[in-house]
């Protein structure tokens, strides 16, 4: 049996991954401003999505109490119009679940998208995220934002809508420390579902997806937001003798999402290889792949989210579709009591590994529902 992780070590097997990397405190530049970042390895970059005068900055972690005060702070800085179109009422599901990973063009969102926004407000709404993610898991969804930066500079398609400015931010419910509500932003390939109800805080269902999955900077760095992921799921894979293999690849071909965009409340039996068939060192390799969705929030929250799924590690299944002998071309999904995660590496020709979308979702607590 995998033994108890103290609250310490199991931030630790998230937080020392090198490829989410820390986004630290930059100067103000324009909107092609590179934003050095500190990682575990070392030295790497993420483009800032910002406007000359935005500072990206670092996320710290914090208590629900703080997200609220950002996120008041930031309506703080919008006029009554802008308050209009980003506010929209706790009761209003639809807009819960008006999420997708398509670009503008090929779905219409609501709230205030970001190439709209002047400077004060971009950062404060940048405060808002920083304050609800962890610093890797902020690192993670500004790089994922930026690819899609480089994919548009590699030119549009018919009427879609590529670049950092086709992002959308949009609160339900309004903000409180003793009220549920949700802060959501997102477009093309990365969406957050941020729901905060009192001392608690969700984080799903969130797309953690990105195309191209490896850019250039502006100052020649490499940039490949899900490198971690992609490294360790087949660390996981690898690490499993032939019968163990046998039960965990299911296919060998790359699937698409089950549970992506539109399928809120959809169960999937879980298959491949459970937790309780893994030795020790599996079942961290396996807690170490789940932390890097679970390390998104806040390091307090994500303590809390990694422990309860730790609990039923041994009710987790890790399966695999697709080749076995490279990281990054192949599907995976792990599925649990209370988590499930897919990443699917897109077959639309070209190189399916530059393409990935993914989920991150909680089926017991999807939108915070049991908080509310």
């Amino acid at each position: 049996m995998m033994r108890a992780f103290s609250r310490r070590e199991i931030i630790a097997l998230f937080s020392s991954a090198g490829a989410a990397a820390i986004v630290a405190a930059c100067s103000s530049g324009n909107s092609n401003t590179e934003t050095p970042v500190a990682t575990a390895t070392g030295t790497s970059t993420t483009p800032s999505p910002a406007p000359s005068g935005t500072a990206i900055g670092t996320a710290t972690g914090a208590s629900p109490p703080r997200i609220v005060a950002a996120a008041s702070a930031f309506l703080a800085t919008l006029s009554s119009d802008q308050k209009s179109t980003v506010q929209f009422d706790w009761s209003n599901t639809a807009q819960k679940q008006k999420w997708s990973n398509l670009p503008a063009g090929a779905f219409q969102r609501a709230g205030l998208v970001w190439g709209n926004l002047i400077d004060q407000q971009r950062n404060a709404w940048l405060d808002v995220m920083k304050a609800t993610l962890s610093a890797n898991g902020y690192g993670r969804v500004v790089a994922e934002w930026n690819a899609d930066q480089a994919l548009a500079s590699q030119g549009g398609v018919g009427g879609l809508q590529f670049g950092t400015n086709n992002y959308f931010i949009a609160l339900i419910g309004q903000p409180s420390e003793t009220q549920p509500w949700q802060w959501q932003w997102g477009g093309h390939h990365v969406t957050v579902n941020a729901t905060i109800a009192g001392s608690h805080l969700a984080l799903t269902p969130s797309f953690i997806g990105v195309q191209p999955a490896t850019y250039t900077d502006s100052t020649g760095k490499t940039v490949t937001p899900l490198a971690d992921i992609s490294a360790d799921a087949f660390a996981l894979l690898t690490s499993l003798d032939a019968a163990q293999q046998g039960t965990a690849v299911r296919g060998t071909r790359a699937i698409d999402l089950v549970l992506g965009p539109g399928q809120d409340g959809k169960v999937v039996p879980p298959e491949g290889l459970q937790g309780s068939q893994m030795n020790t060192q599996q079942q961290a390799a396996l807690l170490k792949l789940i932390g890097h969705y679970g390390g998104l929030s806040n390091d307090q929250d994500a303590a809390q989210r990694m422990a309860d799924i730790q609990a039923n590690l041994v009710n987790t299944f890790f399966a695999w579709f697709g080749p076995t002998n490279q990281a990054g071309s192949a599907y995976f999904r792990v599925t649990g009591p209370t988590v499930v995660i897919e990443y699917s590496p897109q077959q639309m020709g070209g190189n399916a590994a530059d393409h990935v979308h993914g989920i991150y979702r909680d089926p017991t607590n999807d939108y915070g529902a049991k908080y509310t």
